[in-house]
């Protein structure tokens, strides 16, 4: 008999999991785990409306605290998951507590990298939880100068919101272009320009070598020689997945929990989101995905699984999907596209800065950048995720 479901995690997997195994009808006794203090909350909006001060954190909390009590949960927040014993199905805990399940489903998420042999100090911040975010509101409150150490998604989003401020942004990229790995060289200059339009000092195609400021952050040195004065520094590098606790466990861990089509890692074992790895049938590999639509779709997918048991046969077939907000933007991305894909623009221009542009690998469309048109790309998505024909996708 199914008793008892641990979900390590309170995250926006972790929640949805919980979510998922009640709706399905799962009434035995359910474990949330989260390391911080918070109840689940909305990352997203860190480096938008919080940061910009339109939101408050509470804002962003996915439920009310009462909100909870159909869940039936034992949350237990402000506690780690140590490590796990998979055969006598046991999580210990800090303070030497444990959880006992009869399923298990991961979503500790990733935590943001830092610079490499570079002392902490106050100034040297990062985004990647709620409290990083009210830190660095709070800092940019008495900053008026900010260096963002990063192009990717995360620093552009924050150096929009520093702008929006009023802020002198420097951006520090060691890319040729922003986000080339993703979009594509004309799509990455048009970024480029946007954020220099606005204001932004974006430095590419050079690294950050040093910063100095003993007690307190000063600036930052680069790879060229040149120093940028900061009031407070954010470094955006990555993630890397929360997966020390599980060493020795018996896991497959290879950037991420190595998971079959179902979610499973191991018998009664399962994982979701930003730590996990699940072979998914679209991809015809098992990518670790860092976006939020894939962690809502993998924990409903673990939860169905989890319930079902060893005779779960169903696989993960996602689409990617994400989205950023930049300014007066939109930028969505469906698919997954690699640096020798054919792109054509099918509607807009890079000059306006609002367009729709599809990516061509063989026969097949295989993805879709939108800017500014949300409608192009519920359309296109659905030749993605069906692999349509290059030709049938231009005429549609």
């Amino acid at each position: 008999m199914l008793h008892r479901i641990v979900v390590v995690g309170a995250s926006l997997a972790g929640l949805r999991a919980a979510e998922t195994l009640r709706d399905r009808g799962f009434d035995g006794e359910l474990t949330l785990i989260g390391e911080e203090p918070h109840r689940p909350y909305d990352r997203p909006p860190l480096s938008k409306q919080v940061l910009q001060g339109t939101w408050e954190p509470e804002q962003t909390l996915f439920r009310r605290k009462d909100g909870y009590d159909a869940l039936a949960l034992d949350m237990r927040l402000g506690v780690r998951a140590t490590s796990v014993d998979l055969r006598a199905r046991r999580v210990t805990l800090t303070g030497g507590a444990f959880a006992d399940y009869d399923r298990l489903i991961i979503a500790t998420g990733a935590r943001v990298r830092t610079l490499s042999g570079i002392a902490p100090r106050a100034g040297l911040l990062v985004l990647g939880g709620l409290d990083d975010a009210i830190a660095l509101r709070r800092e940019l409150m008495n900053a008026p100068r900010v260096a963002i150490v990063g192009a990717g998604f995360i620093g552009l989003e924050v150096a929009a919101s520093c702008r929006t401020r009023g802020l002198h942004v420097t951006v520090i990229e060691s890319l040729p272009v922003p986000l080339s790995p993703v979009l594509g060289p004309a799509f990455c200059e048009m970024i480029a320009a946007m954020h220099r339009d606005h204001g932004v000092d974006l430095r590419t195609g050079v690294a950050v070598t040093d910063v100095f400021g003993e007690s307190r952050v000063a600036g930052v040195a680069l790879s060229d020689g040149s120093r940028i004065d900061a009031d407070v520094v954010v470094v955006g590098i990555g993630v890397t997945p929360n997966t020390e606790w599980l060493e020795g466990s018996g896991l497959t861990l290879d950037n991420g929990i190595v998971c079959n089509g179902s979610g499973a890692a191991a018998p009664q074992v399962y994982a979701a989101g930003d730590v996990a790895r699940v072979a998914n049938r679209w991809h015809g590999d098992s990518p670790r995905i860092e976006h939020w639509t894939n962690a809502v779709e993998q924990a409903v997918h673990a939860a169905e699984n989890a319930l079902a048991g060893p005779a779960a046969n169903t696989s993960f077939s996602s689409v990617p999907y994400f989205w950023s907000d930049q300014y007066d933007r939109k930028i969505q991305f469906v698919g997954r596209a690699r640096p020798h894909d054919e792109i054509v623009i099918v509607d807009g221009s890079l000059a306006d800065r609002r367009l729709t542009a599809l990516y061509r690998r063989g026969d097949r469309v295989v993805a879709c950048l939108a800017v500014n048109q949300p409608r192009a790309l519920i359309k296109y998505r659905k030749l993605v995720a069906g692999r349509a024909l290059w030709e049938a996708a231009l005429s549609s």
